[in-house]
């Protein structure tokens, strides 16, 4: 049977805001970049609101969700402050993840295991609220399976170990393949994404079980060079042809 899914592109605009935020004032706009992603054919934008705000701020989840028609992802982590907000935002997905004050970007998936009890409990409005509940995670069985006993929708699995490992590379793809294989069986939808950018995207492209890809401080960087319409475009490009050589194989 073929399993193959359509992939969707998520863009993450958070580096839009770092860089107004560098230097003060309205520029650039991370909702002007949202509406920009979607013209040149995102599926949906992401951003993620962190405790310390360095970069997207309250004002712009709340402008993003009012100005675009297409999904917001929510990236926040496991605490009440932020529970609050996605319930008053109303994204259409909130994905967990972890969060420490000293890191300069998201490092490793959350901590699903041992934490199931107090996961649940914290997450409960958000699923009784119709948001999808999605959990940045690694690839391993025992978090999915924890993911699945606490009520998660979608898992996104953390591919920055996969990005960055210079010598063991296909050892970090066989987990992922393997990971995103054992979650759709188990009824979850599976997302990928952390430290995507053209050399990378291939191989997770195509796994069939992915549904999304997330991708955002890439295509933010590469915009300086080429422009955002310009970058997106190439990395769906890019996306759709491993996809289409995975199916024809």
């Amino acid at each position: 049977m073929d399993t193959q899914k359509p992939l969707r592109l998520g863009v993450n605009v958070d580096h839009v805001a770092t860089l107004r935020n560098a230097r003060g004032g309205v520029h650039p706009n991370p909702v002007a970049a949202a509406l920009l992603a979607i013209k040149s054919g995102a599926d949906g934008i992401t951003a993620h609101l962190r405790e310390d705000r360095r970069h997207i701020r309250d004002d712009d989840i709340a402008a993003i969700r009012e100005a675009i028609a297409a999904p917001l992802n929510l990236e926040m982590a496991a605490t009440e402050e932020m529970v609050a907000i996605a319930l008053n935002t109303r994204p259409n997905a909130a994905c967990i993840v972890p969060e420490r004050r000293e890191e300069v970007t998201t490092e490793g998936g959350l901590a699903v295991v041992g934490n199931e009890d107090r996961l649940t409990d914290l997450l409960r409005p958000l699923k009784e609220a119709g948001i999808r509940l999605s959990l940045f995670i690694e690839a391993n069985e025992a978090d999915i399976e924890s993911a699945k006993q606490i009520g998660a929708d979608i898992v996104e699995l953390h591919t920055g170990s996969y990005c960055n490992h210079l010598t063991g590379g296909p050892t970090e793809l066989r987990r992922i393949r393997h990971a995103a294989a054992y979650g759709a069986n188990l009824g979850i939808e599976i997302h990928a994404g952390h430290g995507l950018g053209f050399d990378t995207v291939g191989p997770i492209a195509a796994i069939p079980e992915i549904e999304e890809l997330n991708i955002g401080h890439f295509l933010v960087g590469e915009s300086v060079f080429c422009g955002l319409e310009t970058a997106i475009t190439q990395m769906r490009q890019k996306m759709q042809s491993s996809r289409c050589h995975n199916n024809l194989g």
